[in-house]
């Protein structure tokens, strides 16, 4: 699947749900929660979570939150797109283009 047929695919979803009328500023908090949600899986692999409240978890159990959390934030990031009309595509170009300007590509 790709971006723009899975950002379609989420606006739909959203609509259906009534979560798509949130303005953008309290997407924003949305996307900061996910951030922390991605946050803790990531220290949950590198360094581990040493809470008595939760169980040891497998690696792969590990692996499988870390994607579902990238991709609570990806949807998050993709609304707020949606929201301000712009693309997918455009936005991968723009960050393409940005590092290409900044950073001496012969060096890599």
């Amino acid at each position: 699947m790709d971006l723009m047929t899975h950002q379609a695919w989420l606006v739909r979803f959203y609509r259906s749900r009534q979560w798509y009328q949130y303005s953008p500023f309290i997407r924003l908090n949305f996307l900061t929660e996910e951030v922390g949600e991605l946050s803790r899986a990531i220290r949950a692999i590198e360094i581990g979570r040493d809470h008595p409240g939760e169980a040891d978890r497998t690696p792969a159990d590990l692996t499988a939150n870390l994607e579902e959390e990238l991709g609570d934030v990806l949807d998050q990031v993709l609304i707020l797109s949606h929201k301000f009309n712009v693309s997918p595509e455009r936005l991968l170009a723009a960050s393409e283009q940005k590092l290409r300007a900044r950073f001496d590509e012969s060096a890599t």
